[in-house]
């Protein structure tokens, strides 16, 4: 009579419930069946030493296992371990009235412990929805696993310590974390913070209203003036994620196995700073078994791209709709994955090859046409996608020598969530739009209505810069969050201009 065991398959981000059957026959092969991949074929051979060093024993006849449902693609090593459990029931070694009560994972060695296994926050979320009464996992992998309520968590080290488990011969106690508690205790750990950097208060400024409205944002200027340090300091301003988007960030960081042991909730927004020798596979996601990019990595967080025009063309053209749609769809044949990627994208650059095109006290030593060429390195259409250009400027010594207070994070992040939570309440019966950034063209015209007088200023710098129709949107959407942080009903013209300003690499004349 064939046996049950259960175990999970995760896609994107969401998990699947995997009945693994076992029947065991007169014969002397093994046979796995259910569309495995090589890695899930290979486990026979992990499992009959594990049972081996464990002192079980591998039957010496004919086993069928079937992974149901059969026509989904099974992938990697996390079924070892209800694969050696189902055949130890099935052999009568293992008493099988418990069975259905758990869903089982892990990654079996062949001395018989036990390797931690990705996605396992999905994976508890799947077996609390489908009704299991506890879930058995690598030990590693408890903590993560242990965040969702209402189910049984158990760490296991070793197949001897499950089977004893399900033997009634030993007690295991659930891992238990405190979801809340957890979440408000790190919620503003940041190792980082503004009061850090000297000078540079215009900038400052404009991360302000990249922060406040979720815009994206360039800087550009010379070696060493400070721009990856105040990039790195964006995440410290930006509003302490809430507990969906913790839920939701750590289930992307735990399918990419990117969680520690000691980890078992995201609490800061995430900041991922690839190099720009990324490949175009690694930066949106995919791959053979499909994985999270690092734009998916950054959901709910900044992306952060040093020296942009380093990067390979493909590379960033493959970003434009991502930053769209804010979402990624990787398809293959057999299935389609949606990964999120709700993003803030922060570049920098040089801007020429030398580095000291427009810099105040050095001479730059760029060519004739050479600073338009680095410049083209980045393609229009994705500047455009870019609300926010700014040029950073050198610090001078007396700044850099100076005591003078510099503001705190704290204190600008306040007034960012002032900003956040008037837009909140401004897209309250809009579920998908949290920020100024996300307006669609539709509510674009609806919610950033000008006077006739910033009619014509927009129009003269149109027609003087020669913007598209995505900046004239952009322009827009950044003046509605000036405007909220200044506490304003309606945009002005003060909003407009400051905003227009923020169009740097628009400007005649800027690259020679």
């Amino acid at each position: 009579m064939p046996v049950k065991t259960y175990a999970s398959a995760v896609f994107g981000i969401q998990a699947i419930t995997i009945t693994i059957e076992v029947n065991i026959s007169g014969g002397t092969k093994y046979h796995i069946v259910g569309l495995p991949d090589n890695a899930v074929k290979e486990s026979m051979l992990r499992v009959e030493a594990a049972m081996q060093s464990c002192g079980l024993r591998m039957p010496r006849q004919k086993i069928v296992v079937n992974l149901a449902p059969a026509d989904i693609r099974k992938e990697g090593s996390a079924y070892d371990l209800a694969i050696a459990i189902a055949i130890l029931a099935a052999s009568g070694q293992v008493a099988a009235d418990k069975l259905e009560q758990y869903l089982i994972m892990g990654e079996v060695s062949l001395d018989g412990g036990l390797q931690p296994v990705k996605g396992a926050l999905p994976v508890s979320i799947q077996a609390r929805n489908d009704g299991f009464k506890g879930l058995l996992i690598p030990k590693q992998n408890a903590r993560e696993a242990a965040i969702v309520n209402d189910l049984e968590v158990y760490g296991i080290e070793s197949l001897r310590e499950v089977v004893a488990f399900l033997e009634g011969d030993t007690a295991i106690e659930p891992t238990i974390v405190n979801t809340r508690d957890e979440f408000l205790r790190d919620i503003n750990n940041y190792e980082s913070d503004f009061s850090e950097v000297k000078g540079q208060e215009n900038i400052k400024r404009a991360l302000e209203i990249a922060a406040a409205g979720g815009h994206n944002v360039i800087l550009i200027g010379p070696p060493g003036a400070g721009k990856t340090m105040l990039a790195k300091r964006l995440p410290t301003i930006l509003p302490p994620l809430n507990l969906s988007e913790a839920l939701e960030t750590t289930k992307i960081h735990s399918v990419a196995g990117k969680l520690a042991a000691s980890d078992s909730l995201m609490t800061v927004r995430p900041f991922r700073s690839p190099h720009h020798t990324i490949s175009d596979v690694a930066l949106v996601g995919g791959g053979v078994n499909p994985q999270p990019g690092e734009i998916s990595l950054a959901h709910n967080g900044v992306l952060f791209l040093d020296e942009l025009p380093e990067f390979k063309r493909t590379v960033l053209e493959v970003m434009r709709q991502p930053l769209e749609e804010r979402r990624v769809t990787i398809s293959r044949a057999r299935f389609t994955i949606d990964y999120p990627a709700s993003f803030m994208l922060v570049a920098s650059m040089n801007p020429c090859i030398c580095g000291f095109h427009n810099h105040p006290s050095r001479e730059c030593t760029c060519g004739p046409g050479m600073v338009q060429k680095y410049l083209g390195r980045v393609s229009g259409p994705l500047l455009d996608r870019i609300d926010l250009h700014v040029e950073v400027t050198p610090v001078d010594f007396n700044e850099l020598s100076s005591s003078r207070y510099a503001e705190k994070s704290a204190a600008i992040r306040s007034r960012v969530m002032v900003a956040r939570e008037v837009q909140e309440h401004r897209f309250c019966d809009r579920p998908d739009i949290h920020c100024n950034a996300q307006m669609s063209p539709g509510l674009v015209r609806t919610i950033c209505a000008i006077s006739e007088a910033g009619q014509l200023l927009l129009k003269n710098a149109m027609e003087r810069l020669g913007l598209s129709a995505r900046a004239y949107d952009r322009i827009l959407k950044v003046s509605r969050t000036i405007a909220d942080l200044a506490g304003a009903e309606e945009i002005g013209n003060e909003h407009l201009a400051e905003a227009i300003h923020y169009r740097s690499l628009d400007r005649d004349g800027w690259a020679g």
